[in-house]
């Protein structure tokens, strides 16, 4: 009962502390009016929670004017907050309308005798930087206030001028000659240089600023050799670098100097983090010295930790292009084998270091060398690797620690890299996995059931070895309920979903279910039921759905759950289908249309408005449709042979009316199945259509889910191709564009198998038309039926995003001039343009960005006529519809953009605006949303005067004519 009434009251919103945004704004504005300083201070940190939730301009500008003035006329503790939600709220800045005033009020605050005010007014113009980066009175009291006598006002400046100078190219130029006359003064004490320095790595806005700043950092680093000043100096060096671009290859010569002659492990310490920072940012900047000398310096090194540092930089190097610089550019490299590099010396020296992270870092050199130069012969390089997989392997599983845990991973990761680019090592890699499986502890041998899965997915041939190891395991699991061995249920059921490709034995069923009894909980039954429907183990996912039906609290976890049953039972029906028994293949599949409708009935009462289950219903739909269209096609073909029309039954398809009637009754009977089969062939080339508009609507699916969106899409294509090249135009199908083309990277078994069909109904199409031409109707029709059965025998998978949602992306739009009542329409003026303003916030969950992100935001406008009010005019058809289109980039998840709409017919119009997204590959994503507004066009005064002043012209003439013709009478 509370689960049920919980999901109620989520369902129905968030209850009554929910307000509208101007009440909001006013309650806290309520607050902010108090005289009770904690009430102040409690109205001003919650003011990030409004702008999350009413993200638009409007609200933001006066809520930050409030802020404004409490910041002017509070004191110093209520300035810190404020100070603190700008800086927490620095996305919504630009949102600001009138920037001047809110300046104006902050910036009042400079003028105070009380030096901790004007530093927290400098700290709050530095977070203002980004929409006020020219006002040259920010700059001054910024330039003041460093020449101050009170430190706290001094670092205050500092913090502003930082933040200054990355937004502003004339504040940089400015400042920068005062800020190294400071470093450089005998007055200025150390610490304070010390928080001067950093300002220099936004000296990067052109090449002669970046030119001196360089020139002052070497100076600094020469002329202060103290342990602070060079770590603090060569750090921003390298921000510097990093963003002007062009010094890069010299500051990693210096760095690598530093590494190798610099006594002191802090300097060597930061060394290393800079060149992992550049080796990461910039990897084809390294040369075969620098990669060179950096082994060396290992090779040199007595200290474990500074050797583990910078293996961390050669690993990261040896996963890029580096490394293929590195073999490549050698001096006689046709000469030296792969072994005689100090690289592969180093890697296979630390392959069996005692520390676990040098060990780590060593086998991934060696994988990645192993994987990025494949045309080089590497063996020894290769068995080197393996062995250092299988000793980290043989370390890290016994042990608990989280040290141990992140090397292991590394290690699987490693493992699964290298099976895949050398598969003839996959034998050796799989037995020590499961040789080691049974003694591990449970974390490690969770991570090797998911490395276990990945190989298994990428070489099904080795899967079958896996079982008999897996179910011996799964047997001796135990019989506690740890969230451990839950965890370990799952991975291990996934394994043997996996390895298992065909169907699962009524064996494998029952050791699966009596474990599930014994020691899991429901949640645990779900995820391996879960997993049993994206393998396409549908008998076994329907049992464990129909187990759990009965152990939900809320009804729309029961109808979700039952409608799980209903499909993972259709498609179950499925897997009886045989070839060439097409009478069972229809019972068959009315059978499962039978239990799809009844699962998504389910399904529909388990959406909510919170949670509308779209994609879900959506694909069902397609399902049921796509399956209702193989039926019709079996039961056409079947027609077709049974009572084959004449050879002339194309021509009499595409023949008139009147020339049908003459033809009798077996032309009618032609006609009728030439345009089922046509009817058929558009029926296919629909629901391709519609599973490429599910598609574009998926923009938070994962690319597996898309990928079987995909496969459906061309099963449909295929379909409509056969029909057409076999039975309608022989002659103008084409085979070139049905090619397969994608078939190197197969991620899955459930697409192997069917580009596999694919493959092989292409071939017998292709061979029909070749051998045979004109093709039989009895072939023609045979061939439709087993490309048919052959589809629906492979499994369907039901993929992640069907079941979880990892990524979540939503736009938010609002239009301006609104109505205060939606169903009211605006009034406009038919001689004047409409400017319609429309403003967008995106939207994001807790992993932004995960699968895709968004480069712009496509917004249509359009306008219909719904109903006229007065005369017809004749009107140009421009003027009379507006089709409109504008990309825009957000900024801060914020976008803003406005469109002139012509309205010159009197009348209601109905304005619809439609926005789609891009993401970062130029791929158009329909996500929505729709929003609607009405506008009434009327008749300009002037225009309505002079019309009136006609009609009343009109009227006595025509009554005088009405007068002479009376009087002839």
């Amino acid at each position: 009962m509370a689960g049920s009434a919980k999901s109620f009251l989520a369902d129905a919103g968030y209850g009554e502390q929910e307000l509208d945004a101007n009440s909001a704004l006013m309650e806290l504005d309520k607050g902010l009016r108090s005289g009770k300083l904690g009430e102040q201070c409690e109205a001003v940190v919650r003011f990030p929670r409004l702008f999350q939730k009413y993200p638009f301009p409007i609200l933001i500008n006066s809520a930050f004017l409030k802020l404004a003035d409490v910041f002017r006329v509070g004191n110093n503790f209520l300035r810190l907050c404020v100070l603190k939600v700008t800086q927490q709220s620095e996305k919504h800045l630009e949102k600001i309308l009138n920037v001047d005033e809110f300046v104006k009020r902050v910036f009042s605050v400079i003028h105070s005798n009380d030096p901790v005010a004007r530093a927290i007014t400098l700290r709050m113009l530095g977070s203002m930087a980004s929409i006020i980066p020219e006002r040259k009175n920010a700059h001054h009291s910024i330039r003041q206030s460093l020449d101050s006598h009170d430190n706290v006002e001094v670092e205050a400046a500092i913090f502003a001028a930082a933040n200054f100078s990355a937004q502003s190219k004339d504040f940089a130029v400015g400042i920068c000659n005062k800020i190294s006359e400071m470093i450089q003064g005998l007055a200025t004490p150390v610490d304070l240089k010390l928080k001067l320095i950093p300002i220099l790595q936004h000296m990067h806005h052109d090449a002669s600023l970046a030119s001196s700043s360089r020139q002052l950092l070497q100076q600094l680093v020469t002329s202060y050799p103290s342990t602070k000043m060079v770590i603090v100096t060569l750090h921003t060096f390298t921000l510097l670098a990093a963003s002007s671009l062009v010094d890069i290859p010299k500051q990693i010569q210096l760095l690598l100097q530093y590494l190798k002659n610099d006594p002191r492990k802090a300097v060597k310490r930061l060394a290393i983090q800079d060149l992992k920072l550049l080796a990461n940012k910039t990897p084809h900047t390294w040369s075969r010295e620098n990669i060179q000398a950096l082994c060396e310096s290992a090779l040199n090194t007595p200290y474990d930790s500074l050797k583990m540092g910078m293996l961390s930089v050669l690993s990261t190097l040896s996963g890029t292009i580096a490394i293929k610089q590195y073999f490549s550019s050698a001096p006689g490299a046709a000469a030296t084998t792969a072994r005689s590099f100090d690289l592969v010396k180093l890697a296979q020296e630390c392959c069996y270091h005692n520390n676990r992270g040098i060990a780590a870092h060593g086998v991934r050199i060696l994988t990645n060398i192993s994987a990025s130069c494949q045309e080089k012969d590497l063996l020894p390089l290769e068995q080197d690797a393996v062995f250092g997989l299988e000793a980290l392997l043989v370390l890290c599983s016994q042990d608990d620690s989280p040290g141990a845990q992140a090397t292991l991973k590394i290690t699987l990761t490693c493992m699964v890299k290298l099976v895949k680019c050398r598969p003839h090592l996959s034998q050796s890699v799989v037995e020590s996995l499961l040789a080691q499986l049974h003694s591990a502890q449970d974390n490690a041998r969770i991570l090797m059931c998911h490395c276990l899965a990945a190989i298994a997915m990428q070489l099904p041939v080795l899967a079958d070895g896996m079982l008999g190891d897996l179910m011996d395991l799964y047997k001796l699991i135990g019989q506690s309920a740890t969230d451990k061995k839950q965890e370990l249920l799952v991975s291990l059921a996934t394994v043997i979903f996996v390895s298992s490709q065909k169907a699962l034995s009524t064996e494998i069923k029952t050791v699966i279910k009596q474990q599930l009894e014994n020691a899991s909980n429901g949640w645990t039954a779900y995820r391996i039921a879960r997993q049993a429907s994206r393998m396409g183990n549908h008998d076994m996912a329907r049992e464990l759905y129909q187990s759990l039906l009965t152990q939900v609290a809320s009804e729309h976890f029961y109808f979700w759950l039952n409608s799980l049953k209903e499909f993972s039972h259709a498609e179950q029906c499925l897997t009886g289908l045989q070839e060439d028994n097409y009478s069972s293949a229809l019972s068959c599949i009315a059978e499962a249309l039978k239990s799809y409708h009844k699962g998504i009935a389910s399904l529909t009462a388990a959406s909510t408005p919170l949670n509308p289950l779209s994609f879900q219903c959506g694909f069902v739909k397609l399902r049921i449709d796509l399956l209702q269209a193989f039926s019709q096609l079996i039961c056409t073909c079947n027609s077709l042979k049974t009572s084959p029309p004449p050879a002339i039954a194309t021509t009499i398809a595409m023949t008139s009316g009147n020339d049908l009637q003459r033809c009798g009754r077996i032309s009618n009977q032609a006609l009728t199945l030439s345009l089922q089969m046509k009817h058929s062939m558009e029926e296919f080339r629909n629901l391709a259509t519609r599973y490429g508009d599910l598609y574009q609507s998926s923009f938070d699916a994962d690319s597996a889910t898309l990928r079987n969106v995909e496969l459906q899409q061309q099963s449909c294509l295929l379909i409509s191709h056969a029909i057409e090249a076999l039975i309608l135009d022989p002659e103008s199908a084409s085979f070139q564009e049905y090619s397969s083309n994608g078939t190197a990277h197969v991620e899955s078994e459930y697409e192997r198998r069917m580009m596999s069909v694919f493959n092989h109904v292409l071939e017998e199409v292709e061979s029909l038309n070749r051998k045979y031409a004109p093709v039989s109707y009895l072939a023609s029709s045979t061939c439709l039926c087993n490309a048919v059965i052959a589809l629906l025998k492979v499994p369907l998978s039901f993929q992640r995003y069907f079941f979880q949602k990892l990524q979540s992306t939503s736009i938010k739009l609002a239009l301006s001039p609104s109505p205060r009542n939606p169903a009211e329409p605006i009034a406009v003026q038919n001689n004047q343009q409409l400017a319609l303003k429309v403003e967008g916030v995106v939207q994001h969950g807790s992993k932004p960005g995960l699968f895709r992100k968004i480069q712009s935001v496509c917004l249509n406008v359009s306008s219909v006529l719904q109903s006229k009010s007065g005369q017809d005019y004749k009107i140009p058809i421009d003027n009379m519809t507006n089709e409109m289109e504008q990309r825009v980039e957000p900024h801060n998840d914020y976008f803003s953009t406005q469109f002139l709409l012509n309205f010159v017919i009197l009348g209601t119009h109905n304005i619809t605006v439609e926005s789609s997204v891009i993401d970062s590959n130029g791929i158009v994503w329909k996500t929505g949303p729709k929003t609607t507004i009405f506008v009434k066009s009327l008749e300009d005064p002037y225009s309505q005067q002079v019309r009136l002043q006609q009609q009343q012209g009109q009227a006595p003439s025509q009554q005088q004519q009405q007068r002479t013709a009376y009087s002839r009478f």
